[in-house]
């Protein structure tokens, strides 16, 4: 490394509080002037400095991207300073079809549609607006309809890594059965969903 162990460690900590958001590994490489390897390693360094101070941030990997973040055991201090509240969990429903997204993706809203047995537009367009799945091309068919993928903050939220983490569906396939162990995911997770919201009237989902 061109930098001193110590330092490039110290620097990795500078580069992710300042982004405030997932980083990559590559840009980190760049940036620091490390190999690929060399920059795993300063990730694990500084991923063990901060367990072991018991710090009140922690490092946290999304796929091919870094984060910090701060540990959800003093999630109730920042709401009081940020004079916000703790989200209550996603409604079953937004669970559902982020099941279906997560474990099907790319998928299209009338994939979506077909698994769940119900009208799920709002559903979907909520969890966009919301970050927790994003369009990411469209299908070649007629009308070319939008795929949709999850996104780093889905993994972060369900305190996962990468896709890889996801709890193994098993024999169940359905959306039900995606959903509880999508659930059982979010119950080990680092974050906590968003609020639910109501949903406009007329549409087949009461809250997000």
């Amino acid at each position: 490394m061109n930098n001193d162990f110590k330092t490039a460690a110290a620097a990795l900590e500078a580069i992710l509080f300042a982004a405030g958001e997932p980083v990559a590994i590559d840009r980190i490489c760049t940036a620091l002037a490390v190999s690929r390897e060399d920059a795993e390693k300063l990730a694990v360094s500084l991923e063990a400095r901060l367990d072991r101070e018991e710090s009140g941030v922690r490092l946290v990997r999304l796929g091919e991207k870094l984060q910090l973040a701060t540990k959800s055991e003093f999630a109730e201090e920042i709401c009081a300073v940020l004079e916000t509240r703790k989200p209550p969990a996603l409604s079953a429903q937004a669970m559902e079809t982020l099941a279906v997204v997560a474990y099907r993706q790319p998928v299209t809203r009338a994939y979506i549609e077909q698994v769940r047995g119900v009208e799920s537009s709002y559903t979907v367009s909520s969890l966009a607006d919301k970050g927790f799945i994003e369009a990411c091309g469209r299908l070649e068919v007629p009308g070319r309809p939008l795929l949709y993928r999850t996104t780093d903050r889905f993994l972060r939220v369900f305190g996962l890594a990468s896709l890889a983490d996801l709890p193994p569906l098993g024999d169940e396939a359905d959306a039900a059965g995606a959903q509880t162990t999508l659930s059982a995911a979010l119950a080990e997770g680092a974050e906590g969903a968003p609020a639910a919201e109501a949903g406009p009237g007329g549409e087949e989902d009461g809250a997000v």
